[in-house]
């Protein structure tokens, strides 16, 4: 049960491959280290949040195990970060609303970027999506979260060991669909994306400030709709950047194919930053 959203599911995630009937679960708690060693990553760190909430009956109790929830998955987040680094692999966390075409974005990655690249799909039920990526020939697993609505360390860590990703691999991470919750977690990647689509409205970045606060990169996707929409790219990138000054945008479409360029820039602008990483560690 995630304490900090409300969310969860009592017989935890289920992380397996693309087109498996047997998915493995996994309960919460329960360990499946993959070797990873003790690093010092730079990630989003939240072990110090104090929750506001609505409910008025909420106490320092509530707050405490909060930061106790959040706490733990930094640890395994940081875990998660120095093994990834000591084999060279690159972890992107894409985040967005429902339909935003994060997964018509990967699949064109996927087919356009000529690097080797791995998939972690995560969804509350389903394996659709990582059926489309596996279509691809990447190498992919899902992680279903039931009633949970974002993806967590731990998560992200029992799906490595399902993925096994080779040494340099670009690994894609396809979060829930969600706007606010995906932002409070990280998971050991080495940046986060927040992708927004043309017919969701220019407003977004001040109605949902975390996740454009936490990202490093927001990508405005669907620019084939703008002559359709009432959206405006340059208000649009005013209320980003009034929440993250240091955010980079990029406006495309995964569906035709426009504006892509940049995107694959951005991702081998990030995979050099594990050059030099050490097997054998």
């Amino acid at each position: 049960m995630c304490s900090t959203c409300g969310c969860g599911n009592l017989e935890g995630p289920r992380v397996y491959e693309a087109a498996s009937d047997h998915p493995h679960v996994h309960e919460h708690g329960q360990d499946h280290g993959h070797g990873h060693g003790h690093g010092h990553g730079h990630g989003h760190g939240h072990g110090h949040v104090v929750a506001v909430r609505a409910d008025p009956t909420a106490g320092e109790d509530t707050i405490l195990l909060e930061q106790k929830v959040l706490a733990k998955n930094d640890g395994i987040a940081e875990k998660n970060r120095a093994w990834m680094r000591s084999h060279g692999i690159t972890a992107v966390n894409l985040m967005s609303s429902p339909g935003a075409g994060k997964t018509t974005l990967l699949e064109r990655t996927i087919r356009e970027i000529g690097h080797e690249v791995a998939v972690v799909e995560g969804d509350q039920e389903t394996h659709l999506d990582a059926n489309r990526i596996a279509a691809t020939g990447a190498r992919v697993v899902q992680v279903n979260t039931g009633a949970g609505c974002h993806l967590d360390a731990s998560m992200l860590e029992r799906a490595l060991v399902e993925l096994a990703p080779v040494d340099d691999t670009l690994l894609l991470v396809e979060n829930v669909g969600n706007l606010v919750c995906p932002a409070l977690f990280d998971l050991g990647e080495q940046a986060k994306v927040v992708i927004v689509s043309v017919t969701e409205g220019d407003d977004k970045p001040l109605k949902y400030p975390h996740i454009f606060a936490a990202a490093d990169l927001a990508v405005v996707n669907k620019s084939d709709l703008l002559p359709y929409v009432d959206f405006d790219l340059d208000v649009c990138a005013r209320n980003a950047r009034a929440v993250n000054p240091q955010l980079r945008l990029i406006t495309l479409s995964a569906k035709t194919g426009e504006g892509m360029e940049r995107w694959l820039a951005e991702l081998e602008r990030l995979m050099p930053a594990v050059a030099g990483h050490n097997p054998s560690q």
